[in-house]
């Protein structure tokens, strides 16, 4: 705020001096009376007569009359009072100015700008974590003395899960009752909430309110991943696959969020022995053999899934992804058309690209600690005798 009103001060001084400069220097010049005007004009006029005289234009007696009428005016003209040119009382002028001014400045900015929210904003100081806290044990303090109100459970609830207190807000989520009812996000995230305090466990109500949260809306986003989570720890990898293919459906490409989901139902495919759908392939593509070091063996386990990934070179994203079980070295692979990332992008109509194996243990898209790794090798596309081998530990 101090800084705004130094800034407004500054402006003000600036008009000031602007609209004021001809009263402060005007002092300096003096201004020309009447009385002087007049006998300049008078002093002209008899310079003309006399020239007219002279030259025969008017005779003596018409020159002296001529001459007489105009010492007469100049007598009277010059008599009067002197009003020199100015401008009243400077410094009175002066005054009204600034105070006409400041007080339209005020008042326009008062009614027409927004000062309090300035102040506001000015006073206004990062909320620390302790103060959310206070905030959030003065609303639970609240809600005790008001238990029938059902929205404010549900906020307490959304306020307790978002600081990772998972049994208040489990207790909460309770309390707010058939509030939750008519609205999809609250029981997935009472079902998500549940599930976090069971250690991953959604049999029994989790799966009854995430049933009955796609139910109201068969796309919500958070019912959709607990349900294919379900269907995934429960050992029902198709279901798995199933749900979070609609899900994906729902998500812009070339997210991370797709790739997440992506490398979830790859997993799931994996585990489940399930096929990836029949996709045609065109034109050509990039085979060869993955080897893994002997001193690695003792490090791949059963379930860890295998990528063999595709980047144009120099770039982070992948164009290709090959997803397979990491079972029996060496194993052959291929990549295709039918696996790039991308269909407006296929891997046939690139020249050459960086292939790399990972092997990791979750699966995911990103890049963990302790996934295996080859080293990056750049080949032609199209080229069949390619041979990677995977001797790195990513830390």
């Amino acid at each position: 705020m101090t800084s705004f009103l130094i800034a407004a001060f500054l402006l003000l001084v600036l008009v000031f001096v602007l609209l004021l400069r001809p009263f402060i220097y005007a002092g300096k010049d003096e201004g020309t009376s009447r009385r002087q005007m007049n006998a300049a004009i008078y002093r002209d006029e008899l310079e003309k007569l006399e020239t007219e005289c002279i030259a025969g234009a008017i005779n003596v007696q018409e020159y002296e009359m001529s001459h007489a009428e105009m010492r007469q005016r100049l007598f009277q003209d010059t008599t009067e009072e002197d009003d020199r040119a100015t401008m009243g009382s400077p410094a009175k002028t002066v005054i009204g100015i600034c105070i006409f001014i400041t007080l339209i400045s005020v008042g326009l900015y008062i009614f027409l700008g927004d000062g309090v929210r300035v102040a506001q904003q000015a006073s206004q100081k990062p909320v620390s974590q302790e103060a959310v806290q206070k905030m959030v044990a003065e609303f639970a303090a609240k809600m005790e003395q008001d238990p029938d109100n059902l929205k404010g459970w549900a906020m307490l609830a959304r306020s307790y899960r978002i600081l990772g207190r998972t049994e208040d807000a489990a207790k909460a989520y309770g309390r707010a009752g058939t509030y939750l009812d008519s609205d999809p996000e609250l029981l997935a995230e009472y079902a998500d909430t549940l599930a976090t305090i069971a250690n991953g466990n959604f049999s029994g109500k989790p799966l009854q309110l995430i049933n009955q949260a796609l139910k109201i809306d068969p796309n919500n986003f958070l019912a959709l991943w607990l349900s294919g989570t379900a269907s995934y720890t429960s050992g029902n990898y198709k279901a798995a696959v199933q749900t979070w293919e609609k899900l994906s459906k729902q998500l812009p490409p070339n997210t991370d969020e797709a790739r997440a989901i992506e490398g979830s139902i790859a997993e799931a495919r994996t585990k489940g022995g399930l096929s990836a759908p029949a996709v045609a392939s065109t034109g050509k593509g990039i085979s060869g053999v993955v080897e893994l070091s002997a001193e690695l063996k003792s490090k791949v386990k059963p379930g860890d899934v295998l990528m063999v990934i595709a980047r144009q070179p120099g770039e982070r994203m992948p164009v290709a992804v090959l997803r397979e079980s990491a079972a029996e070295f060496p194993m052959r692979f291929a990549l295709n058309d039918a696996l790039a990332m991308n269909p407006n992008q296929p891997l046939s109509k690139l020249p050459e690209v960086t292939l790399e194996v990972r092997i990791s243990k979750t699966g995911m898209a990103k890049p963990e600690a302790g996934d295996l790794l080859s080293s990056p090798q750049t080949v032609k596309v199209g080229a069949n005798q390619v041979h990677l081998i995977v001797n790195q530990v990513r830390q």
